[in-house]
């Protein structure tokens, strides 16, 4: 099997649809990858996830290297082997969560320095130390460690920022390059900044291409900019980025988000969403998402969802999910957890689908009038 092999099948517009070859799997794009923050997609085995038909996870370098530590994952046999996932896992770098959880921290050009959200213990974050933990953990795709400013800074500090961001991201190709063994097996992505800014993404894009990358990820979106100003980005970032890799739309996001993406390029997403809205009792529909606390659910018999296939919606009805939501029972989290993440995979299969036929108008159109319709 190809150490990281990209390639697509179909393109419908600006939306395709591939395939990416890896030592430990294939990964069919666009692919969703449910989030696996401390070596566990919260309230799901495993099993259940690739069940779902998840290809890929995400871990999380933040929170991995401060509980239980890179170092131990790597003692007891890295993170696939730890958490009992045998496909791959993309790790983030840990700048986001650097930025956003840790409230004292201090940014230089060697990187950045941080007290734990856990203990206050003090860390430091480099291109260099994030690239080593990953390489610890095991990861399969590897991503550049990079700082994301919020989009409504200056531009000026927008633009010192994505600057910093591109040194960084040569440091981490460096890094990730003399990393030995796992550099053989494993890929590592760049991370284009810039905000809302064309130019600036231009300059983001050139610097990364010309260090050289085996994907490429659209970073400093979904952080409160709104689907309009994310949507009038991706209008333009991802034609800046190579056609011939992998585009990775960071942190995103809600069911509409992934098709609006994809109908401007993108191949691959992350979220939280579906698992944290399982667990906050918010379940997605093709009908739009329901709240399972309201009323009107209390004595409905029917299932989540009459078009999903998965095990929830062909086994529990409403009524009982309502309850097991209102009572705050572990079940209910479970539960719509399991059903969120079939959705989500069914969607991405819908997409490719509608890709490989030539018909991802037709079902963008379907979706968005069905998903709007409030079930």
């Amino acid at each position: 099997m190809a150490r990281f092999a990209f390639s697509v099948l179909a393109t419908d517009g600006k939306a395709r649809t591939g395939r990416i070859a890896m030592n430990r799997g294939e990964i069919r794009t666009p692919a969703f990858m449910p989030v696996g923050t401390a070596a566990t997609v919260k309230a799901m085995k495993p099993e259940a996830v690739r069940a779902t038909g998840a290809d890929i996870i995400l871990g999380n370098t933040y929170h991995l290297m401060l509980r239980p530590g890179a170092e131990r994952v790597a003692r007891l046999g890295g993170l696939h082997r730890f958490m009992n996932w045998d496909r791959p896992i993309l790790t983030d770098s840990g700048g986001y969560q650097v930025m956003s959880l840790s409230e004292l921290r201090k940014l230089t050009e060697e990187g950045v320095s941080f007290r734990s959200h856990i203990d206050g213990s003090k860390h430091m974050l480099t291109p260099e130390r994030s690239m080593e933990i990953q390489r610890l953990l095991g990861s399969d795709i590897v991503m550049a460690f990079d700082e994301c400013p919020r989009a409504d800074r200056p531009l000026a500090e927008i633009a010192t920022s994505m600057e910093l961001s591109m040194r960084w991201a040569k440091r981490s190709r460096d890094a990730f390059d003399g990393g030995g063994e796992h550099a053989e097996r494993a890929a590592l992505f760049g991370i284009q900044q810039g905000a809302l800014d064309e130019r600036l993404r231009a300059r983001s894009a050139e610097s990364l291409k010309e260090i050289g990358f085996d994907g490429y990820a659209i970073g400093g979106l979904a952080v409160g900019e709104g689907q309009e100003a994310m949507f009038a980005t991706l209008d333009f970032a991802p034609d800046q980025l190579p056609e011939n890799a992998p585009r990775y739309l960071m942190g995103v996001g809600k069911p509409d988000d992934l098709v609006g993406a994809v109908e401007r390029g993108v191949d691959m997403f992350d979220c939280v969403l579906p698992t944290r809205s399982g667990r906050n009792g918010q379940a997605f529909t093709w009908n739009g998402p329901l709240n399972m606390r309201n009323a009107r659910h209390a004595e409905d018999t029917g299932p989540l969802d009459t078009r999903c296939s998965c095990s929830v919606c062909s086994t529990y009805s409403r009524a009982y999910l309502h309850h097991l939501i209102k009572s705050g029972e572990m079940l209910g989290a479970m539960l719509l957890t399991e059903h969120n993440l079939s959705f989500y995979q069914q969607l991405m299969s819908g997409m490719r689908n509608a890709i490989a036929k030539g018909h991802f108008a037709l079902f963008a159109s379907d979706f968005r009038r069905d998903y709007f319709s409030r079930s």
